[in-house]
């Protein structure tokens, strides 16, 4: 490892707090991290961190060694993107993590694209509902639904989510269609657990925006599977629109009160600040950005 590969690894030993999430992020062992930030010590005459049994810490000389060099590294690190920029070749590994459900369904087919398009980016895609911390874990960049809530991070909107209400055919000719938010009594719904406050739906109407209680026979923890059992006739469903649309679009649910719905959600790209934003990166947001401009496919032709 060269000396400014082991002073990149000793920053993140100190930004994560441990040599082993520090030697994680860097593809090497504990073991070697500390023979590495160790020979750093011994080349420079000086003890950069105080280690103890529970935590390390910067030493003063390690403190100041540190600031300086994160502004060499990150010099450096300009330099470098501004060349891959000059030349129009992204390349390197792209780790991006995704909601489950969106990844599966709908962000799939899009990575495809991407990959094919920039065959010298290799992507590390994670789908998983829990809200990682990209620093933390060496992320790059996170797909998001939702108004993001971190504001270290920068966040650039790629459109709206409806939330949207759908039943099956069947059912609605069995049960009747409700056409007002308060007519929802006495219906069966499908509870997505996912969201805030899940046995309360929320609605705009001429007269305000209200929240009316509802009930059922089913609480799901997925948008898919809720949209799955109201297609087979268990009840109402409230699903994000990336999932409803292709099955309004079959017929396999029909939309209800759409003059009614609640306010979309924003679909957005974030990933931490930076003076230069890495070109494999620049090219994933634009290529996002690009993709979902205008209307989206799920939302058209219902």
């Amino acid at each position: 490892m060269d000396r400014l590969d082991a002073d990149r690894l000793l920053i993140s030993v100190v930004d994560l707090g441990s040599f082993a999430r520090g030697a994680e992020r860097h593809g090497v062992s504990p073991g070697q991290a500390s023979k590495v930030i160790s020979r750093l010590e011994s080349d420079l005459g000086v003890q950069l961190l105080s280690r103890t049994t529970r935590a390390l810490s910067l030493t003063e000389a390690g403190q100041a060694y540190v600031e300086r060099m994160r502004r060499v590294v990150e010099e450096v690190e300009a330099i470098d993107a501004s060349v891959r920029q000059a030349t129009g070749r992204p390349s390197g590994r792209l780790r991006v993590t995704a909601p489950l459900t969106f990844g599966v369904s709908t962000l799939t087919p899009i990575l495809v694209e991407f990959a094919r398009a920039y065959p010298e980016i290799t992507l590390d895609i994670s789908f998983s509902d829990r809200v990682v911390s990209l620093v933390d874990e060496g992320f790059d960049a996170a797909v998001r639904i939702g108004h993001p809530v971190d504001s270290s991070l920068i966040a650039r909107k790629l459109t709206d989510i409806r939330i949207v209400l759908g039943a099956s055919p069947g059912y609605l000719a069995a049960h009747g269609t409700p056409d007002q938010p308060a007519a929802l009594v006495g219906h069966d719904c499908v509870i997505d657990a996912n969201f805030t406050d899940a046995t309360r739906w929320r609605f705009n109407t001429a007269g305000g925006r209200v929240s009316v209680p509802v009930q059922s026979r089913i609480v799901l923890s997925n948008a898919e599977s809720c949209a799955r059992a109201a297609a087979l006739g268990l009840g109402i469903a409230r699903i994000p629109s990336f999932v409803a649309g292709p099955m309004f679009q079959s017929g396999a649910l029909v939309p209800l009160m759409t003059q009614t719905e609640d306010d979309p959600v924003g679909l957005f790209i974030v990933f931490p600040p930076g003076r230069h934003l890495p070109l494999k990166l620049r090219s994933f947001v634009e290529f996002l950005a690009g993709h979902f401009r205008g209307t989206p496919d799920w939302e058209k032709g219902w």
